[in-house]
């Protein structure tokens, strides 16, 4: 109570303001000396361009003090425009009121240079948007349109809504604007079938309901049910009026009582306008809810196109409820009964394990008697005429009282008296004619009977005559090749519907030329539309098929000059049985026809009849008894009688196409919610854009849960099951998880090892999509340094070795898991190569891929000739990573290089060739082992990859020119280790004292040393003395004068000095041969280089040879 107590008191205070400024502008008392007023340019511009910002709070005390300080008469125009430019930057109540002041004091001073042009250039901006303008935008550019224009026109509504009210906007002399504003209004909502100004009326009524329509709010908002929509304001407002408090008296009143209440009537009107139009929507929300729950049953999946329909018609109803909802607040009337589902199981669940009904039927698991659901949509969603047809034209009239009492009873709540809606319109057809509206119609709804427009093709509207419009519709027809067309064309054909009109599309329909049966579908549409006002047409066009087809029966033996004709009768007839236009009776008579001479031409008509039809017959309620019985007959005359070859195939086709064999249902998996939007993520959501989202939803996950990481784990592992373009995604994925949970990491790296080999060892056809995928995700995991490349040689390697008898491929010999007709590992390899080659191109991972592709040629060679398809592949991948390597030609040139590559390796790494096996020099040799680190590796899971266990299978040749010598980096990094050893020992030197430290390079003397070395055992390391126990023989060198002399001494070989001395010995030898080993290599990698220079400079240069005679 106190809240409606506080509304009455915020009205009488906007009455009384607005009484305060109707009486000052209707005095019109302003006086103004000019010679006072300022006529600067300078402030006349600034005024101006302050109005074009807004005319709200902000600027209305300067713009008022303007208006009285300046003289403004040469710029009315220009302050005209630019006050309807500000009014529309008004958006609160007060910036509204703050316009109104703004205009009325300009009114006051120029009532006949402003008003009239402001006040037409409010009605232009007011007016409807042109029809033919929308029409011809997308839908999406059209509600964009209509939500800018909404927009705009509401803070001019608000404002012209004040104006009238305070007397600037009048309808004549002592008369308020109210009349003008309800046109306004009606001219607005009268044009929009689409109701989207429905959002203005909802704003006026928020603030204007009471001084335009009368209206207060009552004590309770419990309305009846029973209440009537024309009748219900104004018995809300009687029977309140004892209880709510009376605003204003009738002379107090701003708006005429006559413009109140036809003002009222009008919203009333259109409410039920939009009631209406509320029930249709949301019975074809219902039935489109019903057919897609159906279609879900019959396919198990609904079609994106039926999804974003339904989507955008259920977004549409929902927004048509809410402003049904809005009006029936403010104009205090009750919302319409909707109509409920009888059964709540009908409704479409997506997602959920649907269970189709009948499973007893053998039919039902086979599928339903359409193919798929475009076909279902072109056979059975036939537009109803009377949607876009008057009724008069179709010949309906007698219908009408049926569709009335239809109407009444989906209404339910709102039972609609007879004689007072008639009552009801009348009048408001009366006071529609007095205000010089011809039309009583408020707003058009697409589903209204007493439609005023027809579509925009409609030929009504082209000034021609009925058989012009007939011959230009007719050649129309054979370019009608779509639905829409189609469907059009029947609706133009309804508005010239006579009975010659029909005698003449009739023979048009028969005559259809031979060479055109793609028209009999789409013509077959086009006769069910109409055939439900006009059954004419489709009888007797079934007659005339009929006749003929009884023609071309009596003519059998003329089979090359009437085939045409024959596949055109039948493909007519059958799609027309579809359409359920050819009785159940005749189809099945004209099959029983030419089953009684199953021979010749008939052969073929019963396949094209089964082609066409007989899905439909033989699952149909009414023919399936009898049609299936025919079938059966059909089968044991074929089984019977002779058929050439081609007569079997067309009767076998056609069979199976109506008939297909039974099959069980797929059953579908059942998952978790959890599970299905992991996948959703990976199958769907997962793209360039979204990766980042993706990665954080998976984050979010309880990754502590086992159940979430075998989820993750199943969705990680199978590459196949995404796009082939997504793989990458999928291994970048991995990545960025691995930083978080690097055992996850781990597992699916080695998944994707362990599927490798598996489908090695299985090699089965049917596997072959995914091992293509697995060998592409492996490459990109180690792109994304989620593994070595150790581990991508290993499994190069295992590709051409694996299966075959000691890892030796043999020429033209069958192994049971790689025959030599079987190319498949070499399109693996190739996918591999394309993923990964391009990294190893230098270094250490360089030379191990040229000993593979070396190989790798041996491995095709030994197969049998390539198909030019993998011919083309592996041309393709090794020119991409080495466009410049040999290509052997023959099996021979092949083995050679791979022996010399193996005797190279196995030299270079000190190994002989006979000393790591027992078998014969000439085999291709096995891998040595590696005991080198890879130098050009990055990866950080090295480490874990070398303590993988080893292969149990023989052990594979790897890349073996890496011991040719030292890597540049190696060489980089001795040279400077040298040069630094060099500098530090000079500059040691120079600081030593030559005459104290003599004896630290004492040499021996010549013969003192080659005694020493014919004794033989001084680095022998000890020797023991005729007592028995260990020594160690030290020469001293002693000094006389300049002649040195040498005498042995005998250390014990225990004590200190004789166990530094000699681990300084071991130290320095062990120093030496790793130096010597150094320079050796050196050396090697030198003449390496130069071989390899001048091998280059005689393939580019020629050898001139002179021959001297």
């Amino acid at each position: 109570m106190w809240t409606t107590l506080l509304k009455v008191d915020e009205e009488k205070a906007r009455h009384g303001k607005r009484v305060k400024l109707k009486e000052l502008n209707a005095a019109m008392d302003v006086q103004v000396e000019l010679s006072r007023l300022d006529s600067s340019l300078k402030r006349h511009t600034g005024l101006i361009k302050r109005m074009r910002q807004s005319l709200g709070t902000d600027h209305r005390d300067q713009i008022l003090k303007d208006i009285d300080s300046l003289s403004l008469e040469k710029y009315i125009d220009e302050i005209a425009g630019a006050t309807l430019e500000g009014i529309t930057r008004c958006k609160t109540e007060k910036d509204v009121w703050s316009a109104v002041e703004v205009v009325s004091a300009l009114h006051r001073r120029f009532p006949a240079a402003f008003t009239p042009p402001l006040i037409s250039s409010l009605s232009a901006a007011l007016a409807a948007p042109s029809r033919a303008a929308l029409s011809a935008l997308p839908p999406e550019q059209r509600e964009k349109e209509d939500s800018a224009r909404v927009s705009r026109q509401r803070p001019l509504l608000r404002v012209c809504s004040e104006l009238a009210l305070v007397g600037i906007i009048t309808d004549g002399q002592k008369r308020s604007g109210g009349e003008w504003i309800m046109k306004v209004l009606r001219e607005l909502l009268s044009n929009d079938p689409t109701l989207s100004s429905l959002p203005l009326l909802s704003t006026f009524l928020k603030s204007y309901s009471r001084p335009y329509l009368g209206l207060t709010p009552p004590q309770s908002k419990q309305i009846s049910a029973e209440a009537e929509p024309g009748t219900l304001s104004s018995a809300t407002t009687n029977a309140t009026q004892g209880e709510f408090p009376t605003l204003l008296n009738e002379s107090e009143e701003l708006v005429e009582q006559d413009i109140r209440d036809r003002f009222k009537r009008m919203c009333e009107g259109y409410f039920d306008s939009v009631s209406k139009k509320l029930i249709i929507e949301h019975k074809r929300l219902q039935d489109q809810d019903r057919r897609n729950h159906e279609a879900y049953i019959r396919s198990g999946e609904i079609f994106e196109d039926r999804q974003q329909a339904y989507e955008k018609m259920t977004k549409g109803y929902e927004k048509l409820l809410a402003s049904c909802q809005t009006l029936s607040e403010l104009l205090y009337m009750p919302m319409p009964s909707l109509p409920t589902v009888s059964q709540k199981s009908d409704s479409i669940q997506i997602g959920a394990n649907a269970v189709s009904g009948d499973e007893d039927d053998p039919l039902a698991t086979s599928g339903g008697k359409w193919e798929d659901e475009e076909e279902r949509r072109f056979f059975e969603d036939i537009q109803d005429l009377k949607d876009f047809v008057p009724k008069s034209v179709l010949g309906i009239e007698s219908d009408e009282k049926e569709d009335k009492e239809k109407l009444e009873e989906e209404l339910e709540g709102l039972k609609l008296d007879g004689d007072q809606v008639n009552g009801r319109k009348d009048t408001t057809a009366e006071v529609e004619m007095h205000e010089g509206e011809p039309d009583g119609t408020i707003t058009p709804t697409p589903t209204s009977p007493t439609k005023a427009s027809s579509p925009p093709l409609s030929p009504q509207l082209a000034p021609q005559g009925p058989s012009q419009l007939l011959t230009a519709l007719l050649a129309r027809l054979p370019d009608a090749t779509n639905r829409a067309m189609i469907d059009q064309a029947a609706i133009d054909f309804a508005f010239l519907n006579s009975k010659a009109a029909r005698k003449r599309l009739i023979k048009f329909l028969g005559a259809v030329p031979k060479n055109r049966t793609d028209l009999l579908p789409h013509y077959a549409r086009f006769v069910a539309t109409l055939n439900r006002f006009m059954p004419d047409i489709g009888a007797e066009l079934v007659a005339l098929l009929d006749e003929e087809f009884r023609y071309l029966q009596r003519k059998k033996n003329v089979v090359k000059e009437l085939a045409e004709v024959r596949l055109k009768n039948m493909l007519y007839l059958s799609s027309l049985t579809k359409f359920s236009v050819v009785p159940s009776h005749l189809i099945l008579h004209m099959f029983k026809v030419c089953l009684d001479d199953f021979s010749g031409t008939n052969v073929e008509n019963i396949s094209m009849l089964l082609e066409g039809c007989g899905r439909f017959l033989l699952r149909s309620d009414e023919t399936r008894e009898r049609f299936g019985t025919m079938l059966e007959l059909m089968r044991r005359k074929q089984s019977m009688q002779h058929f050439d070859q081609r007569q079997i195939l067309l009767l076998e086709n056609a069979y199976y196409q109506c008939n297909p064999p039974e099959r069980t249902p797929r059953q579908q998996k059942e998952r978790t919610p959890l599970e299905l939007f992991i996948r959703h993520l990976i199958y769907d959501v997962l793209a360039k854009k979204t990766i980042d989202k993706v990665l954080k939803l998976l984050r979010k996950l309880d990754w502590d849960d086992p159940i979430v990481q075998r989820a993750l784990h199943k969705v990680f592992t199978k590459p196949w099951k995404i796009k082939y373009g997504n793989i990458n995604l999928l291994a970048m994925l991995t990545y960025d998880l691995q930083r978080y949970h690097p055992a996850f990491a781990i597992s699916v790296v080695d998944q994707v090892l362990e599927d490798i080999r598996r489908g090695l060892e299985q090699n089965v056809y049917s596997t072959n999509q995914r091992r293509v995928a697995a060998i592409k995700y492996l490459g990109e995991l180690y792109i994304y340094r989620l593994l070595g490349s150790i581990l991508v040689f290993d499994t190069l390697w295992s590709l051409v070795t694996f299966g075959h008898p000691e890892g030796h491929p043999l020429p033209r010999q069958p192994c049971p898991m790689d025959m030599p007709n079987d190319f498949f590992r070499v399109r693996l390899v190739c996918v591999l190569l394309d993923t990964v080659g391009m990294c190893f191109d230098r270094g250490t991972q360089k030379r191990k891929l040229d000993n593979f592709l070396v190989f790798f040629q041996y491995y095709v060679l030994c197969k049998e000739d390539l198909p030019m398809d993998v011919d083309f592949m592996l041309s393709d991948s090794i020119e991409a990573i080495r466009p410049k390597m040999t290509m052997y030609k023959t099996i021979e040139e092949a083995a050679a290089a791979v022996d010399d590559m193996f005797n190279s390796a196995l030299q270079n790494a000190g190994l002989s060739t006979g000393e790591d096996s027992g078998e014969d020099s000439d085999e291709e040799g096995e891998r040595p082992q590696q005991q080198e680190d890879e130098d050009g590796d990055t990866t950080g899971q090295e480490s874990s990859n070398e303590d993988r266990t080893p292969s149990p299978d023989p052990v594979i040749v790897l890349s073996t020119q890496e011991h040719l010598g030292p890597s540049e980096e190696a060489e980089a990094e001795f040279e400077k280790e040298l040069a630094k050893i060099i500098t530090d020992s000079s500059t040691e030197s120079r600081k030593v004292d030559k005459k104290t430290a003599w004896w630290d390079s004492a040499v021996l003397a010549p013969n003192l040393r080659k005694k020493r070395a014919d004794e033989g055992d001084a680095d022998a390391g000890g020797d023991n003395n005729p007592d028995g126990n260990a020594v160690m023989q030290f020469t001293v060198i002693t000094k006389r004068g300049s002649k040195q002399q040498g005498r042995h001494l005998l250390v014990p070989a225990e004590s200190a000095l004789a166990v530094h001395t000699r681990s300084a010995q071991l130290q320095d030898k062990v120093e030496q041969q790793h130096l010597k080993r150094l320079v050796l290599d050196y050396e090697q990698r030198e003449e390496a280089e130069e071989m390899k220079a001048l091998e280059v400079r005689n393939r580019t240069g020629a050898i001139k040879i002179r021959y001297v005679g």
